[in-house]
């Protein structure tokens, strides 16, 4: 078996998704292309509405793509059937944003951890499917006395621990996380991440974690997917792209990262102007010229590809073609 980080699990290949409005075909998500490796975590980021969430449900099939490949252990989940995607289920889950929304108010905590493991039938024997829940309760550092609860009952932070259990419940190799911690305080946040990341360690997971927070994604990201209304305009390794980011929304994304510095200099900050362009039917061209303080002709006039600088890093800008 080869070590982990060096074989991709999944991989993305011009997958699009549109939805039909009466003013015409919304461009969600338009012909990206990534991969991530075994064990390692991919952080999906950008402004709200760039298409984040609507790209890791459809990796997942829970909306159906456009057109693209998912390429999963060498076979494209957009061709599987019904039957076929069941049993990917069990490989395949995720953590939703909304830790209370996402969850049965009318199920305890044990009916909704023990749901997944019923509905893939890993496991059927009453007592085997409580020992396996319990497990899962400890393992995400819930105590034994919520297990009759409801979600109702619980706080932010014990939810997602809900929510994070329900995902490992048929032991997974890939979670896609949605913004799994932008409800939660700041030292909620830090623990929901922490137990992920030992999660990670301990199983081998793989994560696409989408997220609009940038000091989130340094913290447990291995490789950074830069989003802008629909498409990916930069992808680097994290300690890369940090260091060096090329792509002018990239800069402007991590210029908004607020420093607790005092000094006057440090708090000189470049804002974005202009009006976010529509995803519906968008014209030919960068679709963050509008913004961009560096927009050149060109940029408006053809669509600018993805190109390696070197070292995977790779941006969709004139001004590096």
């Amino acid at each position: 078996m080869s070590p982990t980080g060096s074989v991709p699990l999944i991989q993305v290949k011009n997958l699009k998704k549109y939805f039909r409005t009466p003013k015409g075909a919304l461009h969600a998500v338009d012909d990206v292309s990534f991969l991530i490796k075994q064990g390692r975590t991919l952080g999906v980021v950008g402004e709200s509405g760039c298409g984040k969430s609507t790209l890791g449900r459809t990796i997942l099939r829970l909306t159906e793509a456009t057109s693209g490949e998912v390429i999963y252990g060498g076979e494209d989940l957009l061709k599987f059937n019904k039957h076929q995607m069941k049993e990917m289920r069990k490989r395949m889950q995720i953590i939703f944003q909304d830790p209370y929304a996402s969850l049965n108010p009318r199920m305890t905590v044990s009916e909704i951890i023990a749901e997944p493991i019923k509905v893939c039938r890993t496991l059927t024997d009453k007592n085997e499917i409580n020992n396996k829940v319990n497990e899962l309760m400890k393992t995400v550092g819930l105590a034994e006395r919520f297990v009759n609860t409801y979600p109702h009952e619980l706080d932010g932070g014990r939810r997602q621990r809900i929510g994070v259990a329900r995902a490992l419940a048929t032991d997974p190799e890939f979670i896609v996380c949605d913004e799994p911690v932008s409800a939660l305080d700041v030292s909620i946040q830090a623990q929901i991440l922490n137990l992920m990341m030992d999660l990670q360690e301990e199983r081998k997971l793989t994560y696409m974690f989408i997220t609009h927070d940038l000091s989130v994604v340094k913290h447990i990201s291995d490789d950074i997917a830069v989003m802008y209304l629909g498409q990916c305009v930069e992808k680097a390794t994290s300690k890369e792209l940090f260091r060096n980011p090329k792509h002018p929304y990239t800069q402007a994304l991590l210029d908004a990262i607020p420093l607790p510095s005092l000094k006057e200099e440090d708090k000189l900050k470049k804002v974005i102007k202009g009006e976010v362009s529509s995803p519906i039917n968008p014209k030919p061209g960068c679709r963050f010229s509008v913004r961009c303080p560096h927009a050149k002709k060109e940029c408006r006039e053809r669509n600018v590809p993805l190109v390696d600088q070197g070292d995977g890093h790779c941006v969709a800008c004139v001004l590096y073609q």
